[in-house]
């Protein structure tokens, strides 16, 4: 399967730890990549300098959905159900 054209939920939805050009600390879930531009495409795409975790997302049917909307509403939930819970008080 290939990406969607001008989608970039996996630029998004995801928080990525790793160092990003333009974004040295990562990103948190829900922020948009700034090495995403104006058509939802990487800048970076097949750089050395663009995370092993973007390199790992590979699209599937199950991941991207019919729409924009319901990859980000998948990986949204998986980043949520992933995400490591939070110590209690």
């Amino acid at each position: 399967m290939k990406c969607r054209d001008h989608c970039g939920a996996c630029c998004i939805a995801p928080s990525i730890n790793s160092p990003i050009p333009g974004m040295p600390n990562g990103k948190p879930a829900g922020i948009r990549c700034v090495q995403l531009n104006e058509q939802n495409m990487c800048k970076i795409f097949g750089q050395p300098e663009r995370p092993a975790f973007c390199g790992g997302l590979q699209p599937s049917a199950e991941m991207c959905g019919d729409t924009r909307e319901q990859a980000i509403t998948w990986l949204t939930h998986l980043e949520q159900i992933t995400a490591p819970a939070l110590p209690q008080q």
